[in-house]
C-alpha cells in the first residue's frame, strides 16, 4: 500500500471517531475507505471492529469520567450483548446479511423523521416505560446480534431505544450507547481476531486517529448535550439511511 494512505486512514479514523463518540455511525466514513485500500469484505470488517473500538473505548472512559455511567446495574446489559454480538459475528460467516439490506433504511429513515418532528425528544428524562433487566436483556441480545452480523445503525437503534423506552435524555443515552457498542465491538472483534480477519497496520494507523477523535468528541457531546447531539445524530442517520438505500439499489 502506498505511503499517502497512512495519513489519509489516521484523518478517517479521527473523523470516524468524532462522529462516533457522539452519534454513532462512525462505520459510515471508515469502512468505504478500507475497501477502497484493496482489502477483502470480511478483512474491511474486521479491521472495522478493531479501529473502532479503540475510539469507543476512549469515549466510553470520557463518559465515565464524567458520572454518566453511575447508578445502573450494566451486567445483564453487558452479558446480553456479548451473547448476541458474538452469535451474530459467528453467523455472518457463514450467511449473507443481504436480505437486511431493503429494511433497516427505512427504519432509520422512521427514526429520522420521528426525531426530527419531536424537537424536545430527549432533552429531559422521562419514566422507563419497561424494566431496566428485561430492556437490557431483550435489547443486548437482539441488537448485540443485529451488530455482530450486520452492524449500519446499531448506535442510532441504541440512542433512540434508550430515550423511548428507558427514558434517557440525549446525554445519558449516548453514554449508555457506548458501553453497549464496545461491548458488541469487543465480542465480534474476537471472532475476527480468531479467523485472521484483521489488518494490523492499517488498524493502527486507524486506531490512532479513533483515539483523538473519541476524546475529542465525548469531550464536546458532554460540553454541549442535547443541543450538539441532535443534529449530529439526525445528519447521521438520514446519510446512513441514504447510503443503505443505495448499497440496496432501492433507488436507481
Amino acid at each position: 500500500m502506498d505511503a499517502w494512505w497512512y495519513p489519509a486512514l489516521f484523518a478517517t479514523g479521527l473523523a470516524a471517531g468524532y462522529v462516533d463518540a457522539i452519534a454513532g455511525g462512525g462505520g459510515l466514513i471508515t469502512v468505504p475507505v478500507l475497501l477502497a485500500t484493496g482489502m477483502s469484505p470480511t478483512d474491511a470488517l474486521g479491521t472495522n471492529k478493531f479501529q473502532s473500538s479503540c475510539g469507543t473505548t476512549l469515549a466510553t472512559v470520557r463518559y465515565a469520567h464524567h458520572g454518566l455511567l453511575q447508578g445502573g446495574d450494566w451486567t445483564l446489559g453487558i452479558l446480553a450483548t456479548l451473547v448476541g454480538s458474538t452469535a451474530g459475528a459467528l453467523i455472518v460467516q457463514r450467511l449473507h446479511a443481504d436480505f437486511l439490506k431493503p429494511a433497516i433504511p427505512v427504519l432509520l429513515l422512521g427514526i429520522a423523521i420521528y426525531t426530527a418532528l419531536k424537537p424536545d425528544l430527549g432533552r429531559t428524562t422521562r419514566p422507563s416505560r419497561m424494566p431496566t433487566q428485561f430492556f437490557a436483556i431483550l435489547f443486548g441480545l437482539t441488537l448485540g446480534f443485529y451488530d455482530g452480523f450486520f452492524g449500519p445503525g446499531t448506535g442510532s437503534f441504541w440512542m433512540i431505544a434508550c430515550v423511548l423506552v428507558l427514558g434517557r435524555d440525549l446525554l445519558s443515552a449516548t453514554a449508555h450507547t457506548k458501553v453497549m457498542n464496545l461491548t458488541s465491538n469487543l465480542a465480534s472483534l474476537a471472532v475476527f481476531l480468531a479467523s485472521g480477519h484483521v489488518r494490523f497496520g492499517i488498524g493502527v494507523t486507524m486506531a490512532a486517529g479513533q483515539l483523538l477523535g473519541g476524546w475529542l468528541g465525548a469531550h464536546s457531546a458532554v460540553q454541549g448535550g442535547a443541543k450538539r447531539i441532535r443534529p449530529l445524530f439526525l445528519s447521521v442517520v438520514v446519510m446512513l439511511a441514504i447510503k443503505l438505500l443505495w448499497d440496496a439499489r432501492i433507488w436507481p
